[in-house]
């Protein structure tokens, strides 16, 4: 039996148990491991780490773990430079766009109600959301720890948050994308852009008091569907700024 010397740092703690958190622990070990097999054998994906020091020094995932080993493991770095460390994740996406697992509809709706190209299908198995994610480059959301342990995934990130609201904040504030959000500039159904249409060109479509009280109407191509600003454009309003002024 070997053991070796764990200590998480920051949001990457989120994933292991209570009494692993934020703190030097002992794990054991029989054979031959990689440093990123042991990892994710403590239920952290490997997306989710930035750096790794073993003894002190910048290791990559295919480090083979010896006994007695004093291993550090650090997520995405905002402030500190370790440009002289050894990255383990691939560059950010320039853009930002996403796919979202079958269990994160409504979030993947806020995503679209605030102009984040989000690619959502309640049927999808996980390897066509991985197959989606690399061929479009879309970093994938989920609840599903297993999805982001898949060697082939490159992006992904895990939904902490259970309520929608709260995982839409989550990832504002994840991904800092304040200054991406184009509000209602894409269909809520499908995630194509909006384009403006004039009233004349629509107006057999739409109730009487519609037609009455709104003068300015957006069109999805692709669903064939209409959007003015009535009331759900009110209450979708308030749910942005609550989330964007949090």
């Amino acid at each position: 039996m070997k053991t070796v010397y764990f200590r998480f740092y920051e949001e990457v703690n989120d994933f292991l148990t209570q009494e692993k958190r934020k703190k030097r622990f002992e794990h054991s070990f029989v054979g031959r491991a990689s440093v990123k097999d042991m990892i994710e054998s403590l239920a952290v994906p490997h997306n989710e780490i930035n750096l790794i020091l073993v003894n002190g020094k910048s290791v990559n995932f295919n480090y083979i773990v010896e006994d007695k080993d004093d291993i550090s493991v650090y997520p995405v770095f905002e402030s500190l430079n370790i440009a002289e460390a050894q990255h383990l994740r691939p560059k950010p996406l320039r853009n930002p766009k996403f796919i979202v697992d079958v269990h994160l509809g409504t979030l993947a709706k806020y995503l679209r109600m605030i102009g984040l190209d989000t690619f959502y299908q309640n049927n999808y198995h996980d390897y066509e959301i991985i197959e989606i994610s690399l061929e479009e480059k879309r970093t994938i959301l989920t609840k599903d720890r297993d999805l982001l342990k898949r060697s082939s995934v490159t992006h992904g990130y895990w939904i902490r948050n259970e309520n929608p609201e709260k995982q839409l904040k989550e990832i504002i504030n994840r991904f800092d994308l304040k200054n991406e959000i184009k509000e209602f500039s894409r269909c809520l159904e499908c995630n194509t852009v909006l384009i403006y249409i004039e009233k004349e060109k629509v107006q057999d479509r739409l109730p009487p008091k519609v037609i009455q009280w709104h003068d300015d109407f957006f069109y999805c191509s692709k669903c064939d569907k209409i959007y003015w600003k009535g009331s759900h454009f009110d209450k979708m309003k308030g749910l942005i700024n609550k989330v964007i002024n949090y």
